[in-house]
């Protein structure tokens, strides 16, 4: 009778010890389960102005919403601006390596040239580049070889359509003068497409040098003492910089300028015709998307741009004491009145 009692209780320990152990591995593997997710850290480098990238950064937010992103709870994104002093991107692109973020998304030539020699781990995706390839930045546009993709926006190729739609709203137009940063890879790249364009049109050009912010003044002065009947901004981070000062000294001095983005025009500037540039940031969240999922940028094709647009302000036509063709108003894609 005694042992039946003892090998009772021995069982029943033994099942209470089961249990136990049961409902630890359970507890343990329901906390694992219950561990939150890594929540991608990814970063952004621009040589422009935090203000000049305001709109660019919300396209890419968008582009990033769509596809489940919520920055702040879903993905973390850190910020990086330049403020159109170049010399400031060897440092920033450095911290931003040595950051430990997942991935970096990269605004302009200079921008990407700098993020690419801090790192060749980490993925980059570009967003606004010229000539990716001719830059020596990626193998080719099909396969870019490396840590980087993205997408270009063509800025040379459009150089000839810029000179075409100024002739034909300023017909008397001869000389142009073109305002450009020489230090600026996509610039120079795209000047030298302007200049192509501008013999096949029967232009003059006129190169204004800048080198830092302090040169805008001299620069319209040099513009208007050669008696140029127009102006040509290009991109640059230096330019994109000081939109608002470039557009009050066209105005100031009632030149008609051509603008390679739609955001001179919103500042004020006369027109423009280019790549809808936050159409390219939106798109760059794609990806951003597939490289946190697994995609290697090496095997990423660069995409070109698919959305262009051409531009007019009419208030500031006005304010200039200019007529704009009905021809060339019906073919702007937006006109601010």
């Amino acid at each position: 009778m005694n042992l039946r009692i003892a090998n009772y209780k021995y069982g029943a320990r033994q099942s209470v010890n089961l249990l136990l152990a049961a409902a630890v591995v359970t507890l343990v593997h329901s906390a694992g389960a219950q561990q939150p997710a890594k929540v991608p850290h990814i970063a952004f480098l621009g040589g422009s102005s935090t203000a000049s990238y305001s709109s660019f950064i919300e396209a890419l937010q968008k582009g990033l919403r769509e596809l489940g992103y919520i920055e702040g709870k879903t993905i973390r994104i850190e910020h990086r601006y330049a403020d159109g002093k170049l010399d400031r991107l060897p440092g920033l692109a450095a911290e931003l390596a040595q950051y430990g973020v997942d991935l970096i998304v990269v605004s302009g030539a200079r921008a990407t040239s700098e993020i690419k020699k801090a790192t060749q781990k980490i993925p980059i995706v570009m967003t606004t580049i010229e000539d990716p390839v001719a830059m020596g930045i990626v193998n080719s546009l099909a396969r870019p070889g490396g840590n980087i993709t993205g997408l270009t926006n063509l800025a040379p190729e459009l150089s000839g359509k810029r000179l075409e739609l100024l002739k034909e709203a300023f017909p008397n137009v001869s000389q142009v003068a073109v305002i450009w940063p020489p230090n600026a890879a996509g610039a120079v790249i795209t000047f030298k497409e302007t200049q192509i364009a501008a013999k096949s049109l029967g232009i003059q050009l006129q190169s204004v040098e800048l080198q830092n912010s302090g040169d805008f003044a001299n620069a319209f002065r040099t513009a208007t003492t050669a008696r140029a009947g127009a102006l040509l901004v290009l991109q640059s981070a230096l330019t994109n910089a000081n939109r608002k000062t470039i557009t009050d000294l066209a105005l100031k001095n009632r030149l008609p300028a051509m603008y390679t983005q739609d955001e001179y025009v919103e500042a004020g500037g006369l027109m423009s015709y280019g790549v809808d540039t936050g159409d390219l940031y939106r798109r760059a969240a794609t990806y951003v998307d597939k490289i946190l999922k697994g995609a290697k940028p090496a095997e990423l094709p660069i995409e070109q741009p698919s959305k262009f647009e051409f531009v007019i302000n009419l208030k500031t036509a006005k304010q200039i004491g200019l007529t704009i063709p009905p021809n060339v108003l019906a073919r702007a894609d937006r006109v601010i009145r």
